[in-house]
This record gives C-alpha cells, sequence and structure tokens, in this order.
C-alpha cells in the first residue's frame, strides 16, 4: 500500500528510526541524507521510502554508477518534523 502526501499525513510524526535518519541531514550540505548509518550498512529502504511518502525527504539525483540507490536530501517538511519532535 502506497500513503499519498497530503496535509493530514505531513502533521504525523517521524519514528525513531526515521527521525535519526532524517537528523543526520541538518549538518549536511543541501540537507543530504545518508546511504549507509554509522556502522557502514546501508539505510533501510523502507524507511526512505516512507520518509518520501510523508514528504519529508525527496530524491535528489540519480548514481549513475548505482542506479537503485535512493540519493535524497531533507525537505523544510522534514526539518519542521524534526523540530517538533524535538520540543
Amino acid at each position: 500500500m502506497t500513503r499519498v502526501t497530503s496535509a493530514a499525513s505531513a502533521a504525523e510524526r517521524p519514528t525513531d528510526v526515521e527521525l535519526g535518519w532524517l537528523s543526520k541531514g541538518l549538518k549536511q550540505p543541501g540537507g543530504k541524507l545518508p546511504l549507509f548509518d554509522e556502522w557502514g550498512q546501508k539505510i533501510n529502504e523502507r524507511t526512505i521510502r516512507a520518509c518520501i511518502d510523508h514528504g519529508w525527504a525527496e530524491p535528489w539525483f540519480t548514481n549513475p554508477l548505482k542506479p537503485d540507490w535512493l540519493v535524497c536530501k531533507l525537505t523544510d517538511a522534514g526539518r519542521r518534523a524534526i523540530e517538533t519532535k524535538n520540543h
């Protein structure tokens, strides 16, 4: 089942896992989100897709060497979700 981004879904809160991934984009140029965690493991695609579906992250560009990788960046809605969760 695919989620549809709407005003209602934008009001939802990220899970702790989603929040942890989104927070990594706060200190990166352009809000770039990591492909791998601090242990070198690939970020779960379900986490990435859920954040995209909610509008908290968006695909940034296609990696020509790894077209199956989702290179994403933090959106303004993602920044607000992080701020809301932290307050």
